[in-house]
C-alpha cells in the first residue's frame, strides 16, 4: 500500500512538472511574438514586442505621419499622371516616361500600403486640393503642350520627393518606414534624371 501511494505521488509530481514546462514554453512563445499575429490588437506586455521590425502605431512620430501621408498622395498622383502621359503625350519618350512612372510608383505605393496595414495606420486614399488641381490642369493639355507640362511637373515633383524621402531616411523614427524611404530613393533619383532628359528632348 505504501509503495502504491509513493508511486501515485511520483506520477502526480511528474505531471505537475510537465505542466510547468509547458507553461514556460507558452510564455516564451508569447514573448517572442511568434504565436500572435502582428495586427492582433493585443497590447504589448514585454520589451520583445516593442522592437518588432514592422513597428506599431505608437512608434510613429509627427515626421513619420507627415511623410507617409505625403508619399501616399504623391505616389497616387504620379500613377494618375503617368497614365495620362501614356495616352495624351505626343512624343514616344514622354509616353515611355509615363509608363515607367506608373510601374515604379504602383510598386512603391503597394509597399507603403503593406507597411501601413501591418501597423494599422490609415493612409489618405485621395489627392489633396493642390495635387488634384495639378492633375486637372495637366489633363486639359494636349500634344506638345502636354509633353512640356508633364515633363516639367515630373522634374519639379521628383526634386521635392527626393528631399522628403531623404528627410525621412535621416530624421524618421519608425524603422521600417525609414527603410522604405531609403530603399525608394535610388528609384526617385533615376526618375529625376530620366525626367530631365525627356524634358530637354521636348521641342
Amino acid at each position: 500500500m505504501k509503495k502504491f501511494v509513493v508511486t501515485l505521488f511520483a506520477a502526480a509530481a511528474l505531471t505537475a512538472c510537465k505542466k510547468n514546462e509547458t507553461t514556460t514554453v507558452d510564455r516564451t512563445t508569447e514573448s517572442t511574438g511568434v504565436a500572435a499575429p502582428i495586427d492582433s490588437g493585443m497590447p504589448a506586455t514585454d520589451t520583445a514586442n516593442t522592437s518588432h521590425p514592422t513597428g506599431k502605431m505608437s512608434d510613429l512620430s509627427d515626421q513619420d505621419k507627415k511623410f507617409a501621408d505625403a508619399a501616399a498622395r504623391g505616389g497616387m498622383m504620379e500613377v494618375m499622371m503617368g497614365k495620362l502621359a501614356e495616352t495624351n503625350a505626343s512624343g514616344q519618350a514622354v509616353k515611355s516616361l509615363g509608363a515607367m512612372m506608373v510601374t515604379d510608383h504602383t510598386k512603391a505605393n503597394d509597399e507603403l500600403k503593406a507597411w501601413a496595414s501591418a501597423i494599422g495606420y490609415t493612409l489618405p486614399n485621395s489627392l489633396d486640393a493642390e495635387k488634384q488641381k495639378m492633375y486637372d490642369d495637366l489633363k486639359a493639355k494636349k500634344g506638345v503642350d502636354f509633353d512640356k507640362k508633364y515633363t516639367d511637373l515630373m522634374v519639379t515633383d521628383h526634386k521635392k520627393d527626393i528631399a522628403e524621402f531623404k528627410k525621412e531616411a535621416s530624421d524618421g523614427k519608425e524603422a521600417s518606414l525609414k527603410s522604405f524611404a531609403s530603399k525608394t530613393l535610388p528609384t526617385l533619383e533615376h526618375h529625376l534624371k530620366e525626367s530631365e532628359k525627356t524634358k530637354n528632348g521636348v521641342k
